[in-house]
Formats: structure tokens, C-alpha cells, sequence
């Protein structure tokens, strides 16, 4: 490693999610530097590089991962790229911290499963950044500690203040209840079995041809019953919140805790409006707990295990969408490195 133990991080893809992943690794966190970007823009590449004490700019993250100055990689390229990037990674036996989705689907995510088998040891962080954000660790903790009894139902919303351009129905499976599958596995320990996808009459916000909003049911091998309300196109801001209905009571997050006002004989504060204000100390918490962990010597977090059922849960959820059934979920063993 770099710089007395510092360790030289090489992010591959400077769109919006890789380009703040450069601010955060710069400016945020500790135990980390920016010793190389990579992006098939060599000038938005070289940009950020030249902001960047000792940062090289590349074009090839092959090039960019065989350098000597990285010891670690961050992936937030395009996902159809991630498992290319991953299996190189491995060839040089680099841990790496990737962007959702790992793959895709759950077929290439399981190529890279099987690759990282045969290292016999993880290697990645699947950036499921949820799993770091402070009130699903304290949803998660009271969950885990039983006081409120078995987990029965998991009732979730996920609201965007608008969807970007080309946005399809099935995105709202594959980018936006893809975090809700996350959390249910980890907050309940539980594998989903079955997906089912409900249209209601789309919402007159949403461009023509969306199915916005959408609601979805998961059933577990647990037993539980959990529903998403996605809503891609509010128009008032961005919101995620989740209640947990358990034996012996009920436990809820994402309740409104910011700023409010009183004056003119009304009330009111604000709401955010996207991910990336919501979720910023998660997403602080979670490179700095890659870093911390690598420098270690260890990989924690949500593992390509996770990364590939994700997948699996995200094909059988657009089929229930296209198809208007319930779709099972088909998952291969879970291997032992991932128990």
C-alpha cells in the first residue's frame, strides 16, 4: 500500500455515482487515496485525475487495475461492464468495492460467484449501501435482538420525486426495488422464495408507457409477508421509509426528523429529493468500512452471495410484471464461503 499503509483505490466509471465516490475517497473518509480513475471519456477521466494529487487518469481498467500504486477497486461503471471488471480484479487479486447491481442477471452474477469460489476467499463489497445507513443498523439491531418477537411483515415505501429519461417498467424492479430486496434478506436473515408485481392505473405524472407505481409482494422461506410501494414519479421529493410488524410489536423508520417551522398559522419542513442526500452518511459509512476492512485484510459487507440473489429476485419480479403471475424465485445452493 501506498503512503505509510494508505491504501490507493482505483474507481472505474466517473458518472454522477463514481464521481462522488472520488469527492468521498478525497475529501470524507480516512485510510484511502484516489491513485487512479477510469472512464471511456478520457477527458472526463483526466479531469478528475488532475484535481487529484498523484492520480492517474485511464482509459482501460485493465491497464488502470495492473499499476503499481492500486491496491483496491471501487466499481460504479454501467452494470453490463461490472463482470468484466470483477473477473480482472480477481486476476490480480484485488478487493473490490462494486456498485449494484453486480451483474445484470443472475446468470453472469453467478460467473462471478463461481469465480471468486475458486480464489477460495471473498474479494468484493457489493455497494448495497443501505446495510450502512443509521436507521436500518438500528432497525436491523432491534430485529436481531428479539425483543419484539418473530418478524411477520415487512411494509416498505420507496418514493422518487421524478424518473430520469428512458426509464422502463422493469427499472423500477432492477435500480429501485432491488434495494428492497436487500434490506428484506438482511433485516429479516431470510431468503425470498416468490415475488409477486401488482399494476395499479398509472399515476398521470408518470411518462406514457411506465407502470408507475408498482406494488410488490415478497414471501420468504421465513414465513413473512413483505410489501414495496415504488413510486418513481411523486413530483414532491424523495422518500424511503419501512415498518417492521412483529409478535410483540412494530418498529418503523424513515419517519420525517428534519427542520420544522412554525409561522403564518402553518407548520411544515422539508423533504429530500433523491438518494444521494438521503443516503449520504450511509454512503460514507460504507466506503469508509471497505477501506477500514481492507486495510485489515478482511472483506465484510453484503457479498456476491447477495449481489447474485438480488439478481435472481430482480428476474423473477419482472417476469411477475411482464406476465401478471406470481414468479418463484430460483436461487442454486448457497456455497459454504458465503455461510
Amino acid at each position: 500500500m501506498t503512503q505509510r499503509g494508505t491504501l490507493g483505490v482505483a474507481v472505474i466509471g466517473t458518472g454522477r455515482m463514481g464521481a462522488d465516490h472520488v469527492r468521498r475517497i478525497d475529501e470524507v473518509i480516512s485510510g484511502a487515496r484516489v491513485s487512479a480513475v477510469v472512464d471511456l471519456d478520457a477527458e472526463r477521466a483526466k479531469r478528475l485525475a488532475d484535481g487529484i494529487e498523484g492520480c492517474t487518469a485511464y482509459t482501460d481498467a485493465a491497464t488502470a487495475m495492473a499499476a503499481d500504486d492500486v491496491d483496491a477497486v471501487l466499481i460504479a461503471s454501467p452494470g453490463p461492464a461490472h463482470e468484466a471488471a470483477l473477473l480482472t480484479a480477481f486476476e490480480h487479486d484485488l478487493p473490490v468495492l462494486c456498485e449494484k447491481p453486480l451483474t445484470p442477471d443472475a446468470a453472469s452474477a453467478l460467473r462471478v460467484l463461481r469465480a471468486e469460489q475458486e480464489l477460495g476467499r471473498r474479494r468484493v463489497q457489493v455497494g448495497f449501501m443501505r446495510r450502512y445507513d443509521a436507521e436500518y443498523m438500528r432497525l436491523k439491531a432491534l430485529l436481531d435482538g428479539g425483543s419484539l418477537g418473530r418478524p411477520l411483515m415487512l411494509h416498505n415505501r420507496h418514493r422518487n420525486a421524478s424518473s430520469p429519461p428512458g426509464f422502463t417498467s422493469a427499472n423500477l424492479i432492477n435500480d429501485s426495488v432491488v434495494h428492497e430486496m436487500d434490506v428484506t434478506r438482511w433485516l429479516l436473515d431470510q431468503e425470498i422464495t416468490a415475488v409477486t408485481v401488482l399494476r395499479p392505473k398509472p399515476s398521470s405524472n408518470a411518462p406514457e408507457g411506465l407502470a408507475d407505481p408498482q406494488f410488490v409482494i415478497f414471501e420468504t422461506d421465513g414465513g413473512a409477508l413483505v410489501d414495496v410501494e415504488m413510486s418513481v414519479n411523486t413530483g414532491f421529493g424523495y422518500q424511503v421509509k419501512a415498518e417492521a410488524v412483529c409478535e410483540r410489536g412494530t418498529a418503523r423508520i424513515g419517519e420525517e426528523q428534519s427542520l420544522v417551522t412554525e409561522t403564518a398559522g402553518r407548520w411544515g419542513g422539508t423533504i429530500v429529493q433523491d438518494f444521494t442526500e438521503r443516503f449520504a452518511d450511509a454512503y460514507d459509512r460504507e466506503v469508509q468500512a471497505w477501506v477500514d476492512a481492507t486495510r485489515r485484510g478482511e472483506v465484510t459487507g453484503p457479498s456476491v452471495w447477495d449481489g447474485y440473489a438480488a439478481a435472481a429476485v430482480c428476474e423473477a419480479g419482472v417476469r411477475s410484471l411482464t406476465e401478471g403471475v406470481r414468479v418463484e424465485v430460483e436461487l442454486v445452493e448457497r456455497p459454504a464461503l458465503y455461510r
